[in-house]
């Protein structure tokens, strides 16, 4: 499976639909516009659906967790093997995404897209496992041609059964040691954008590990550009390349979540990532995205900027996870809940007057 075998419609551009909710939103008891990014997202979320009365049902989030080959590299502050620790400590219930959801009500899906570990007999973990990690893409791609279609049908199938179980929105989070570097290798191929824009402290790198990291990813990039005789590579190229198993799978999930016309809520860097990937084959995809949070990872403010994306949130945090989708969703259900339950200046016989 490939990303150009998906379908995405683009949300409603009628322009009197658009209207129609406009003026919904206007006749609110309050001033025009102040509710401020509540009222954009109650418009987005309209136009999304379609519907004059958006709903959220079943919200989810999904950790996609992988391990990458880079790492060998030294481009982490932490070893590889906390990315196995940290997935059974999602299923134990005890983790930051964990407590979110639990607050928010959101059902919370962890699936092994390619750790380097073995999970068998785990219930609470959903096995999709690709491999035990991805190549280290400095020498060699990430993953072959056959490994990256695994991993977007899994994304799509994974997506599929949410969707058909009564869900219509899916917030995206990653689990992964070395994800970062994976991140800010699309992101430079995908924008155009120098790598000291591009790459961060991941995990709490200091500036001289910062700028080993940077040095890695180019270099990693000009054996790429050799090795394949070319400096131009598509959007499933560069996730094949330069990918992990996690960012794959969710630009599958993405893709699939888009063309039910859920709701896709973004998270922070990595997630983002997979995002630049789908819009890079579907501009329409953005659409259907509620950008979540800025998170504090060097470039993911640019890279907003690149998918013009208002963020919900600027809370310093750079813990992925879904973290910030998870933070975000209450927001998400306060534009919706506003749009189909706050009364009007009519039904609540206030003045429209305005003093001179």
């Amino acid at each position: 499976m490939t990303f150009s075998q998906f379908s995405i419609e683009k949300a409603v551009s009628d322009e009197l639909f658009a209207k129609k909710i406009q003026l919904k939103i206007d006749q609110k008891t309050k001033p025009q516009g102040s509710l401020g990014a509540l009222e954009r997202l109650a418009l987005r979320i309209a136009l999304a659906q379609g519907s004059e009365h958006p709903k959220l049902t079943h919200p989810h989030i999904l950790i996609f967790a992988a391990d990458h080959g880079i790492t060998q590299e030294g481009v982490s502050a932490y070893p590889k093997e906390v990315t196995a620790q940290m997935v059974l400590n999602f299923t134990h219930g005890n983790a930051a995404i964990n407590v979110f959801s639990r607050q928010n009500g959101l059902a919370l899906r962890v699936i092994d897209a390619g750790v380097d570990a073995d999970f068998s007999g785990i219930d609470a973990i959903t096995s999709a496992k690709i491999g035990f990690g991805t190549k280290n893409f400095l020498y060699e791609d990430a993953m072959t041609e056959h490994e990256m279609q695994q991993a977007i049908q899994h994304g799509s199938r994974i997506i599929a059964e949410i969707h058909e179980e009564g869900s219509n929105v899916v917030g995206f989070g990653e689990m992964g040691i070395g994800n970062t570097t994976s991140a800010a290798a699309i992101m430079h191929l995908i924008t155009q954008k120098p790598l000291e824009y591009c790459v961060g402290a991941g995990t709490g790198l200091l500036a001289l590990q910062i700028q080993q990291k940077r040095a890695v990813i180019a270099q990693a990039i000009a054996n790429a550009r050799e090795r394949h005789r070319t400096d131009h590579f598509s959007p499933s190229e560069i996730v094949r390349i330069v990918g992990g198993f996690e960012i794959a799978m969710m630009c599958g999930a993405m893709l699939e979540a888009a063309s039910h016309r859920m709701m896709l809520l973004i998270d922070g860097f990595i997630a983002s990532s997979a995002l630049l990937l789908a819009a890079a084959e579907f501009p329409q995809i953005v659409q259907y995205c509620v950008f979540a949070h800025e998170s504090d990872e060097n470039g993911h403010a640019t890279m907003l900027r690149y998918l013009g994306g208002e963020p919900l949130l600027r809370l310093g945090m750079r813990l992925g996870e879904g973290t910030g989708a998870a933070l975000a969703y209450p927001l998400v259900q306060a534009a919706v809940n506003f749009l189909n339950e706050m009364a009007t200046f009519d039904s609540a016989n206030v003045s429209t007057q305005v003093l001179p």
